[in-house]
This record gives C-alpha cells, structure tokens and sequence, in this order.
C-alpha cells in the first residue's frame, strides 16, 4: 500500500504531515480526487507540485454548509485555482431533456449530488466570499467554453462570461499547464493579479478599452447580442475562426461597463512538452478516503487506458474538443506512452488487457501539416472537412508502429482501441487501409464503435462529418476482413437525433436505411446543446453562423421525441406510431423498410 503522502493533501492533516503549515496554491475541483493524468485538477496540482509549490486540493467541497471545506486549509499564499471537473457541471447534472440524472460518474460509487449546478461559478463566489483578498483563478472545461456570451441550454438564455459572472480574477481556457505555471511564478515574484494582463491563454476583466492592445478584434457586446440572435452567430463565427487561428489576435467583448479580454493561446504543446505533464509521479489512483466509499466509476472506465495525444482537427459541429484541446495535434513520444503501460501492468488489478490506446479521436497520433507555414496562415477549423486539406500529413504508420510495439511489452495480452476513430482519414498512400487491417484483427474487443451521426447530407453538412457512403465503404471493408481473418466482431454505429437541420423526415430515412443494412441501433444520442459548439449556436440563433441563413430545428420535447422514436422501430410500442407518422410525413414509401 502506498503511503498517504504519495497524494497531494487533500485534509489539513494530511498537509500537516508533509510538515507544512501553509499552501501555495489550493485547487478547488467538482469531482473527487484521482491521481490520474485523465482527471485535470490531478495535472493541474501535479504540474504546480513539480515547479516546487505546496499545493493541496479541496475535491467536492459542501457549498451548502457552514463552509468548512472551504476553509480547512486557510488562506494559500499565492491563489485558489477553481474547476467544475471534468465535465460542465450542467451537463454532468443533466439529460438531453433537462432531467437530473441519478449518478454522477466522477464521484464515489457514482452518487449524485456532490457537486452544486454552474460548479465554477459557485465555488469562486464562495471563496470571495471568504477569502476577497486572494486572487481565485478560474479553467476546465466549464470556464473554457463558457468564455464569451454563450447559449445556456438549462436556463434557455444568454449568459456572460463566466469570468464576470463568477467575479474570478483571471480565467484559463484550454488545457492549462503553460499559463497557470506562469500565473504562479508572476504571483510569486511579488506581481499583483491585476498586472497578469499579458499571459496567453487567459482572460481578464478591463475597465477601459483605451488600454487594451490595438490588435484586437471587438466582437458584438454582451448586451447587443441579448437584442439580436444574429449578432450572436456572428460573435461565434469570429471565436471559432481565432480560436482556431496559429497567430490568433485578442478578442474584446464589451460586458455592462466593463470588457473581456481574451489573449491568444499558446503554441501547441510539444512533444517534450506534453511529454512532462503525462511523466509526473501520479500514484494513477483515487484518494484513499474514498475506499469505503465505492468506486469512482469515472476512473474504473479509463483506469487501464493510456492518451496517446491532445486535439483533434475534425471540429464536429457538436463537439467541444478543438475549442478547449485545440485542432493540432499533441502527441506524446512512443517512450512515454510505453512507460505509463509499464507501470499500469504493475497494479495488482491488471489482468493484460489495455482498454484503449487513443485520444479525442482514436488515429490522428502524430499528424499534422506537412508545410508549417501554410497551417499558420490556416483559419480553417477542420482539416478533414468537407475533404481531407492536401497540406495534411495523415500517415497511419507511427501508430500501427505505436501497436505493435505496445503488444509485444511484458504482462501485456491484449491492446484495445477504445476511442472512436476518424474513418474518413482512411486513404491508400497514407497507410490508412493498412491500419484499419490491424486495428480489425488485433485490436477490437468484439464491437468496434464509430460515429457516422447520421444519413443524410444536408444533416451531415450541419455536423461536419462525412458523406454516408464513406460508412458503408467502412462496413464493407470490416466485413471483408473479419470474414477473411475468420473473427466473429460487430460494427456499432452511433447516430444523432434532433440536431439542427434534422427534420422528422430525415429522423425516418436514417431508420429506414439502417435497418436495411441490418442494424438495430443502440447508440443514438439527443442532441444536447453544449457552451460555444457551432451545432448549439445554430440551436440558438436558428442561423448557420457562417451563412447567416435559417436553419430547422426541433426544439421542443414532442418534437425530439419523435425523432427518436425511428430509431427504435423494433419496439412493438412504436409500430403503430410509426405507420401514422409516415402516413402524416407523406413518407408512405418508407412503410416497407419499416415493415
């Protein structure tokens, strides 16, 4: 067993052991505390840990009782750092349908309720409650995507940056690690919070425009876009664009009497870079308080999976990953992947099997522009869509080299690719034929899951994901290939239901065409419209940020209900609403895939 202080403190005795009596920094977190590189506020302190501050970390504190996590530790010398966790805490809170869900899969034995709604904010007007004279630093993924004037699905409103709602000093969006090592080293050469003006990858409140830096653009005030939906699909046609621009320039939005300043990021990480963060001493497990408590079942999920890389330059509509990891690509170096398996094959709880091998998107390790320059001077959000950019370097061969070496380590059986993979960067010259071959054949655990999302094109077109066909050229190549490898594996597809552009006619022929290729669907998600993706700004505005034009969406619950509904035309329940339906859709030309 591992000695308590192998973690960083989490109780006052904890701390006390270490022989301090006094933090530098204390991380305030939603979720409970796994030493972990999947879980950031377990990065976040480990990275501060490493450039010689004290730092603790208060997970899940009470914000309904006198306040005693929150005071346990006292006052940190330098700053609290806030996050909500690994989730936006309305959608760990929440199903598509607004109805609080019954567990929480970042807290032991999956219980809900630890954690308050708009976590961030919360936590961060408690501590200047308590502490006005401590600087309190805001990121994760709720801060991150909640930087700007953004659509709040649960409140159905616009609301500010969480920034000036929350009342933090500075907020870090993306990942972290760079901007919050330089926070504490100005911190701690005396520098106030209100001279921290000039970090990339922040944001700030300023009371004068005068004194903001002249390259800047000055998207529509928070106030303006509360009177116009379209000046708010501009303001994100102008976010996504910079947030995905190498020489990105400052952003301003004017909110009451104040602005918020959003600096450029950082460089992508580089491989040395990314490399330090993922090599730090993590015990790779949860605190032991939380023992008699139950599993986390967050942690048991990736517990025995390594991240191979950061990003991803898909930029699906609906996905939060390129505005908060970035669109170009992070990878790790092949000895540091393989050192974390080697340690994982040390917990007494591993049988040989690593349950995924992979990143946001399972096969872009190592990818990235073959003409730097060109990628710079690049606004584009997505390298893939609506074609592969020829400027891409989409080689699958590092990573079937990655696999086969991972394979042959000691104590290892089996490799397993859990992430989804990017189908349409599958190409002849660039290995990708070869790497779907070997990922078929040695590293499926019987279902390989991927996302086409949906059928039809104009759907497709709103989502940024391929044309239909490129799947049933997937299908068709996985057939083949079990079939000659003599495996027995299934392809499972995800889909999308009410995503905007999505009519009930369309809901119908996915349903249709899919049971004709011999599925019956499992996978369908509701759409749920999340902080400052492009699919929830059309959700809002019912404008294509780009274009300007109208876009269909079903919003109401009968609405998203029905579309659903398709999917699961083998239910006896939905036969008969489905004839009606068709009928009402003058889809009557459907009844015969259906029945």
């Amino acid at each position: 067993m591992l000695p308590l202080t192998d973690w960083l403190p989490i109780t006052r005795k904890e701390m006390e052991m270490r022989g301090w009596d006094e933090l530098d920094i204390i991380i305030v977190s939603g979720d409970a505390y796994v030493d972990h590189p999947a879980f950031g506020h377990a990065v976040i302190a480990r990275i501060l840990e490493f450039e010689g501050y004290k730092v603790g970390i208060i997970p899940q504190p009470n914000w309904q009782d006198d306040l005693r996590d929150f005071k346990k530790f006292g006052k940190p010398r330098l700053f609290f750092g806030v996050t909500s966790g690994c989730m936006d805490s309305m959608v760990n809170h929440y199903t598509a349908n607004i109805r609080l869900r019954s567990n929480d899969a970042y807290t032991p034995n999956g219980e809900a309720g630890f954690r308050p709604d708009y976590a961030c904010r919360t936590y961060t007007q408690i501590l200047k409650k308590l502490y006005p004279d401590t600087p309190v630093i805001i990121g994760g993924i709720e801060a991150s995507l909640r930087r700007i004037t953004h659509y709040d699905y649960w409140s159905d409103s616009l609301k500010p940056s969480m920034l000036a709602e929350s009342g933090a000093d500075l907020l870090v969006y993306g990942m972290g690690e760079k901007p919050i090592v330089e926070i504490a080293k100005q911190l701690d050469a005396g520098a106030s919070v209100s001279q921290l003006k000039f970090i990339p990858q922040t944001a700030y409140l300023e009371k004068c425009i005068e004194s903001i830096d002249t390259n800047h653009i000055e998207l529509h005030s928070h106030e303006a876009c509360l009177k116009s939906k379209k000046l708010q699909a501009e303001n994100f046609k102008v976010f996504e664009q910079e947030s995905n621009n190498e020489e990105a320039r400052i952003l301003v939005q004017k909110i009451e009497n104040s602005y918020v300043v959003i600096n450029p990021p950082y460089p992508t990480l580089n491989t040395a870079e990314i490399d330090a963060s993922f090599d730090l001493p993590y015990t790779r497990l949860p605190h032991p308080k939380y023992k008699k408590r139950g599993t986390i079942p967050a942690y048991e999920m990736i517990k025995f999976s390594v991240n191979i890389h950061r990003g991803c330059f898909g930029a699906c509509s609906f996905c939060t990953i390129s505005a908060h990891q970035g669109k170009y690509i992070a990878s790790r170096s092949e000895e540091s992947i393989l050192q974390e398996i080697k340690k994982i094959t040390e917990n007494p709880d591993f049988k040989g099997y690593i349950s995924d091998l992979g990143g946001p998107s399972a096969n872009m390790y190592q990818m990235k522009g073959k003409n730097a320059e060109i990628c710079k001077k690049c606004i584009k959000n997505s390298c893939v869509y609506p074609k592969l950019c020829p400027n891409l370097d989409s080689n699958h061969q590092p990573l079937i080299e990655l696999y086969n070496k991972a394979a042959k380590l000691p104590k290892i059986k089996k490799i397993f690719i859990g992430s989804g993979i990017r189908y349409d960067l599958f190409t002849n010259e660039n290995n990708g034929n070869k790497y779907f071959k070997v990922l078929v054949q040695n590293h499926v655990s019987g279902r390989l899951k991927v996302a086409p999302e949906h059928t039809a094109d104009e759907v497709l077109q709103m989502m940024r994901k391929p044309s239909f066909q490129l799947f049933r050229t997937l299908q068709r190549d996985f057939k083949q290939i079990c079939q000659e490898s003599k495996l027995n594996q299934q392809l499972i597809p995800y889909f999308i239901s009410s995503h905007p552009g999505c009519t009930l006619e369309h809901s119908a022929e996915l349903a249709a065409e899919t049971k004709q290729m011999g599925f019956r669907l499992e996978q369908v998600q509701d759409f749920t419209p999340t902080p400052l993706t492009l699919s929830t700004e059309m959700y809002y505005t019912g404008l294509n940020p780009y274009t300007l034009k109208p876009v269909y969406t079903a919003r109401t619950l009968s609405e998203k209900q029905a579309q659903n509904r398709f999917f699961f035309w083998y239910k006896k329940e939905n036969q008969a609403w489905i004839r009606a339906a068709l009928q009402k859709i003058n889809r009557t030309d459907l009844l015969k895939s259906f029945f």
